[in-house]
C-alpha cells in the first residue's frame, strides 16, 4: 500500500493554470507536474520584473528626469533579471518540461517619477521574488524533488541576497539625501545619480 500524498501547503507560487506537461519527453524523471507549473509561472514572473526594470530604466532617461546612471542600473539589473528567467527556462526543458507562453503583464510604472518611488518598488519586488523563491524550494522538497530545491538556492537565491541588501542600502541612503516621492527632484537625486555609478560598477 502506497503512502498517502502529502497534503499541499497553502502558496502564493504564480502557477501556470493551463499548463500543459509533457509526458512523453525522454527526459523526464521524479519531475513532478507541480513543481513544474510552478517552474513555468516563475519563469514569466522573472521576465515581468525585467520588464518592469527596463521601463524604469527609459523613465530616467527621459529628459525631464536625466538620471543617466541610475537608468543604466536599472537596465543592468533588467537584463540579469531576463538571464535569470532564460536560465530557469532551460532548466525547465532539461527536467523534461514544458514552457507555456503568455502575455506579460503591464509594468505599473506610469505614476514613477522620480528615484524614491522607482526604488521602493524594486525592493518589495525583489522581496517577492525571494518569498517566491523560498516556497518554490519548500514545494520541491514536499514534493520530493531535492534536485530542484538545490538547483532554485544556489542559482536564483544567493544572487538575490546582496541585490535586496544594496537596494535597501541605495533606499536608505536616498531618504537621507531628501529625495522626494514626486518631480520636484532636487540635489539629493543628483547625489544618488552620482553613486549609481559605484553600484552599476559592483
Amino acid at each position: 500500500m502506497s503512502e498517502p500524498r502529502v497534503k499541499r501547503i497553502k502558496t502564493c507560487l504564480p502557477l501556470c493554470k493551463t499548463h500543459v506537461t509533457s509526458d512523453a519527453s525522454l527526459a523526464r524523471q521524479n519531475f513532478p507536474i507541480v513543481v513544474e507549473e510552478s517552474l513555468c509561472g516563475v519563469s514569466t514572473l522573472l521576465m515581468e520584473v525585467s520588464y518592469r526594470l527596463e521601463a524604469l530604466a527609459k523613465i530616467f532617461e527621459q529628459s525631464d528626469l536625466a538620471l543617466p546612471r541610475v537608468s543604466a542600473y536599472f537596465h543592468q539589473e533588467s537584463e540579469k533579471e531576463l538571464k535569470q528567467a532564460e536560465a530557469m527556462l532551460q532548466y525547465l526543458s532539461q527536467r523534461g518540461g514544458k514552457y507555456c507562453n503568455k502575455n506579460i503583464q503591464r509594468p505599473g510604472t506610469e505614476e514613477v517619477c522620480a528615484i524614491l518611488p522607482a526604488v521602493e518598488m524594486m525592493l518589495n519586488q525583489w522581496k517577492e521574488e525571494m518569498s517566491v523563491m523560498l516556497e518554490l524550494i519548500q514545494l520541491a522538497h514536499e514534493y520530493g524533488d531535492p534536485h530542484t530545491a538545490s538547483v532554485i538556492k544556489s542559482q536564483f537565491i544567493q544572487p538575490l541576497v546582496p541585490k535586496v541588501k544594496l537596494i535597501g542600502d541605495l533606499l536608505t541612503s536616498a531618504r537621507r539625501a531628501g529625495c522626494t516621492n514626486d518631480s520636484t527632484g532636487g540635489f539629493g537625486e543628483y547625489l544618488i545619480d552620482r553613486l549609481q555609478e559605484t553600484l552599476t560598477n559592483a
